[in-house]
Parts: C-alpha cells; structure tokens; sequence
C-alpha cells in the first residue's frame, strides 16, 4: 500500500510538472525582397531543467534553420526530440530532396516528434512566401504578416 501512494504521489508530481512546464519560446522567419531567408529563435528554457542542459533553440538544424532554397524554421518544444530529429534541417531537407511543399514538409517532421513522445511546433516560410506552422500540442502562440495584408495571430488549432 505504502510503494501504491508513493507511486500515485511521484504521478501527480508529475502532472503539476506538466501544467507548469512552458517553454517560453519566441521565434521569427523572414524573406526578403532579394530572396533572402533568416531565422532566430530565443527560449527561456524549460522549468527545473537539469544543470548544464543544452535546448534545441542554439542549435542549428535542431531549432532553427534557414535556406535560401527552400525555407526558414524556428522551433519550440521538447528540445530532446527536436535535436535527435534536426526538426528544422529535417523540414529543409524533405523540401530540397524529396520535393515536398512546406506544409507538408512541417506537418511530417511535427508528427514524428509526437510519435517519439515529444511535443511543440514550428513557424516556418518557405522561399515562395508560403507560411506553415503545424503544432501537436493544445495550443501555440503564432503569427505571420505578409506585405500588403493584415497580420494573423493565432493561439488554438483551426
């Protein structure tokens, strides 16, 4: 009984852990009128991470990327998964070899993260100005302007 309550504590811990857990990540893609792609992202990090843990955000194919040939990406989520993935090189790379559109492209590399037990999104701009950013959580704040229209700002899936 005693090893029972110890293990219902050790999962609600882990469930407040979870309600807690926000990443704090702010990201941006741009093109410009020379064809030029950039990306940046900045992250507070985790809560309660472990000393000396390095997240996806600094790392280059992991959570951010940029291509002149193919899109920009700046990520935010599981820093784990998106590092063992390379998210953002992976999202390029299935553009520029395989020949998928971005939506696509973003919408698969997302799904795998999910399928290894992580979770978060990406904001991505391809080279044409097409903007995609699939998440697999409840909720991601987002937002993109085009020259010459309103800017979109989300939070929730559509």
């Amino acid at each position: 009984k005693e090893r029972w309550e110890s293990y219902q504590r050790i999962l609600q811990r882990e469930e407040e852990r979870k309600k807690t857990e926000k990443h704090g990540t702010v990201g941006a893609v741009a093109l410009d009128k020379n064809g030029n792609i950039a990306a940046g992202t900045s992250t507070g990090g985790m809560m309660m991470k472990k000393f000396g843990r390095v997240g996806d955000a600094p790392i280059i194919g992991a959570g951010t990327y940029a291509n002149n040939n193919t899109c920009g990406v700046s990520a935010t989520g599981s820093g784990e998964y998106f590092i063992r993935i390379g998210v953002a090189k992976d999202i390029s790379a299935l553009m520029e070899y395989k020949g998928m559109n971005l939506k696509s492209a973003s919408e698969e590399v997302i799904k795998k993260v999910g399928e290894l037990g992580g979770n978060g999104g990406v904001i991505c701009l391809d080279k044409d100005g097409n903007v995609a950013m699939p998440f697999n959580t409840e909720g991601m704040y987002r937002g993109y302007y085009l020259s010459g229209e309103k800017p979109v700002v989300k939070m929730y899936k559509e």
